[in-house]
């Protein structure tokens, strides 16, 4: 058998392919249950967060795993098989548990070194261990990539190339300044009572807000974290419990919401989003920070303002209302569109050489305007224009504008993070002025350019070695059956051969009887002992699996007799398993 994994992530494909393909709880039971029941599969577990979908089986074939997989993947979340197939990816043998063991460091999480995976693949593996889904293989790849996950953070510096998604959420609506700063005093509502909800709580708690409400379909679990906020010796924080139905109430005296929850919907519209900052605006405040489809404006904070240039006649980039007088360009047809100079390259594209050569000598003739600036430049700016235009008989169309300065948008009043996936946030709340919102994808375009800290390389290093580790082991715990088939016929082989003698000497007596048998099975013992330590040896190498097939073929041992060990090894297994399921 043999551990292959399918999946997709934020790194094989977009948001909207993952927010589709994101399974919730029962879909998750259920494909695990379907991929044991499928054919080529004898173990399963689902990894599945906010930004991946894995799904890790033992097969005995491979191409045919990989489809069948693929097949219940597609089936479960929803996405056509066509559509899922790009974005998924396949990892086998080595390169499968190579791939766990760098998601349990961080090392491929959408902010590299965030630590709350490991506590997602341990629900992974609880949850396969509970349906009886996950055999000896899945219990041992996963327990191990625990333990790597550990080693990483703790003989590492690997926390300090990144942080959890909450943290880098909040920095994001921080707009780069310090959370602590942005956050002090403000009413935050944290939508949801899960793992991610809670950690959003407590570093919301951390950072010093005044105040968190706490929203969950389920009220025991709201009012839980509450109470565990309020009862934290070291948080200055006063903690609630509503109920989902009072969460529109509760944004309109909100200044951050946070929402992670499972459900399959919008959690907030932008209708709701737009009502709750409405009358809550102020104006001539810019949004230095804005978000997606915003850009800092020139002229604030410390963003220096857009150049703009005069043009003959006293024209400026913005102003272009009345023709000048002999100038070659069609002024009027220009006029609407703001941000495009008469002396800059988008205002002439798709000018002939003939009309550019006369648009020069008409700026370096027409009268100067008021101004300290020459005009000798851009006259020979688009002089070189027209030597251009004279090969190819005319500029290219695609001409970028000139730097346009934007009406502000005001300071938000409402910063909103939503860590569900599918998303619990309406994505129109991007285009709402007084709103910020950052979600699951534009922290994949924020973390993008994240800078990569040097520990990430000695992560790696350990990954490696684990993964020689892991695949040694395994590859030597392949052979252990057949040892033990062999050595079972070797007692058995004694037990006959003493049972022969004492027919051939019925006379025997006990202690005599004893010494022959413990010799015998010296014998067998030391013959046995040199070829069964080797085989072990060259077995965990590269390549090893084969000694095992050379050891049943060399003492013609029964195939069945070897799948009885192992049969017998699965059972000790499931009934340790089920007996203690602690922390890994």
């Amino acid at each position: 058998m043999s551990l292959l994994v399918v999946g997709l992530s934020h790194r094989s494909a977009p948001v909207s392919v993952l927010e589709r393909a994101a399974l919730h709880a029962d879909a998750q039971v259920k494909l695990v249950q379907d991929t044991v029941a499928a054919e080529p599969a004898t173990e399963a577990a689902v990894l599945a967060t906010c930004n991946r979908i894995e799904l890790y089986a033992d097969v005995d074939k491979f191409h045919a795993g990989v489809a069948e997989l693929s097949t219940l993947l597609a089936q479960h979340s929803g996405v056509g098989l066509d559509e899922l197939t790009p974005y998924l990816y396949v990892h086998y043998e080595d390169r499968a548990v190579h791939h766990l063991f760098s998601v349990a460091c961080g090392l491929d999480s959408m902010v590299v070194g965030e630590g709350q995976i490991l506590g997602q693949i341990k629900d992974s593996l609880a949850r396969a261990q509970d349906l009886h889904t996950a055999g000896r293989l899945l219990n041992d790849l996963f327990q191990q990539a625990l333990r790597v996950g550990k080693r990483a953070h703790s003989e590492t510096g690997i926390d300090r190339a990144g942080q959890s998604l909450v943290t880098f959420g909040l920095q994001q609506l921080a707009a780069g300044g310090s959370v602590a700063d942005w956050a002090r005093g403000k009413t935050a509502v944290v939508i949801g009572a899960g793992s991610m909800s809670s950690l959003a709580a407590a570093t919301l708690a951390r950072a010093g807000v005044g105040e968190v409400v706490v929203a969950n379909r389920t009220a025991e679990r709201a009012e839980r974290l509450a109470e565990i906020l309020n009862d934290a010796g070291d948080l200055d924080v006063v903690a609630r419990a509503v109920p989902m139905d009072a969460v529109p109430g509760e944004l309109t005296r909100a200044d951050v919401v946070v929402s992670c929850t499972g459900a399959t919907g919008l959690v907030l519209t932008a209708e709701a989003v737009g009502t709750a900052v409405s009358g809550r605006l102020v104006e001539g405040v810019p949004d230095v920070g804005a978000g997606r489809g915003w850009v800092a404006q020139p002229g604030a904070d410390g963003v220096p303002p857009a150049p703009t240039r005069a043009a003959p006649g006293g024209t400026t980039a913005r102003g272009l209302a009345e023709p000048e007088e002999n100038c070659p360009l069609d002024l009027p047809s220009l006029s609407a569109t703001a941000g495009f100079s008469v002396l800059g390259e988008a205002a002439v594209a798709g000018m002939g050489a003939a009309e550019l050569e006369q648009h020069a000598a008409w700026v370096e003739n027409a009268p100067r305007p008021q101004t300290s600036s020459p005009v000798t430049d851009d006259a020979d700016a688009i002089a070189a224009l027209a030597a251009l235009a004279s090969s190819g008989m005319r500029i290219p169309e695609r001409r970028k504008p000139e730097a346009v300065v934007e009406a502000s948008r005001p300071a938000p009043v409402l910063f909103l993070l939503d860590l569900a996936m599918p998303r619990d946030i309406d994505a129109a709340v991007h285009r709402q002025a007084g709103v910020r919102l950052v979600d699951i994808e534009s922290l994949a375009e924020a973390s993008a350019d994240a800078p990569m800290a040097a520990d990430v390389d000695q992560v790696r290093r350990i990954v490696a070695d684990e993964v020689a580790a892991f695949g040694a082991a395994l590859r030597a715990a392949h052979i252990t059956p057949t040892v033990v088939a062999l050595r079972t016929m070797a007692a058995d082989v004694v037990a006959g051969e003493i049972a022969r003698l004492e027919g051939r000497l019925p006379g025997l007596d006990d202690k005599h009887r004893a010494e022959i048998t413990q010799t015998v099975k010296r014998v067998v013992d030391k013959l046995l002992h040199a070829p069964t330590v080797r085989v072990k040896q060259l077995a965990a190498e590269p390549g090893g699996a084969g000694y095992a097939d050379a050891l049943r073929t060399l003492f013609d041992l029964d195939q069945e007799a070897v799948a009885a060990v192992s049969r017998a090894e699965r059972a000790d297994d499931e009934s340790e398993n089920s007996k203690n399921r602690g922390p890994a």
